[in-house]
């Protein structure tokens, strides 16, 4: 599967953006699907993740109550609407597919990657 995100751009501390991460390829409903983000001179780290019904959703502690992700399988495209943005949340983001077969946070467990979308968030 092929995987294109895109939605980012600056926004001003408190705003919103929503990223979308389009998929292309192989069934897409049989994927789970997650956003991770990497900050600049940090390790990538887990955002939120999506079952491949998408009735169920996960979350890193820092953006629960903020983020909010979804998918549309009829769309082959997953969402990640953002609110409330704060500096730290600052980073590339990155759209990712897993053939876990249950919930991950772990990078390493996704098997395909987007290129990434910038958030820039000024104070």
């Amino acid at each position: 599967v092929q995987l294109q995100a895109s939605g980012g751009g600056l926004v001003q501390a408190g705003g919103s953006l929503r990223l979308s991460c389009a998929a292309s390829g192989r069934s897409f409903s049989s994927y789970l699907m997650g956003w991770f983000r990497q900050a600049a001179g940090k390790e990538r780290e887990f955002v939120a993740a999506i079952s491949r019904s998408g009735g169920n959703t996960y979350y890193t502690n820092s953006v629960k109550g903020r983020f909010s992700i979804s998918r549309d399988n009829a769309k082959n495209t997953i969402y990640l609407q953002m609110n409330t943005l704060k500096p730290e949340d600052t980073a590339v983001y990155y759209c990712a597919a897993s053939n876990s077969p249950s919930y991950t946070a772990r990078w390493a467990q996704y098997d395909y990657w987007g290129q990434g979308t910038l958030v820039t968030v000024s104070s």
